[in-house]
């Protein structure tokens, strides 16, 4: 097998290398449940004010926030999210579940989420054209990118 210096190329690496970093999720969480304004979400998160100012301006710059002012004098901002954003609150929610899980005891959880069915949300992930549940045996993965297999790279 021929050695590569690149790792596998990911998009869940590329999404991590936007979200992974320490408070990044947590500025998300925050920003979800309605807490926008930086005193909000520096007390809630328990985050510096500078890293989490540079969270900020980089989930910003990728689209995944944005900013609006809410005062001019002394001008001040909310953070809000973008569909991108909205379409990280599923990985929060499956994030916060297997916490619960496997971090915590039944009577011991933080917060729980109310599906507007009235019921507590159990996120799920679903095949989106069966409708069955995903489970790891059911999954096979299909490399794309010349040179890779699941195995890692090919011989040169």
């Amino acid at each position: 097998m021929a050695a590569t210096k690149d790792p596998r190329p990911c998009s869940i690496a590329d999404a991590l290398a936007l979200v992974g970093e320490k408070y990044s999720l947590l500025v998300l969480r925050e920003v979800c449940l309605g807490n926008g304004r930086f005193d909000q979400l520096v007390r809630n998160i328990g985050a510096p004010r500078d890293i989490l100012a540079t969270r900020l301006r980089r989930l910003v710059d990728a689209g995944i926030l944005k900013k609006r002012a809410y005062s001019e004098r002394p001008q001040r901002f909310e953070y809000r999210p973008t569909q991108a954003g909205l379409e990280l609150e599923p990985v929060l929610l499956t994030l916060m579940a297997w916490g619960d899980r496997h971090l915590r005891e039944d009577d011991d959880r933080p917060m729980v989420v109310e599906h507007a069915c009235g019921n507590e949300l159990l996120p799920v992930v679903v095949c989106q054209t069966c409708g069955d549940a995903v489970r790891h045996e059911d999954l096979r993965s299909h490399p794309q990118v010349p040179g890779w297999t699941v195995a890692g790279p090919t011989a040169a």
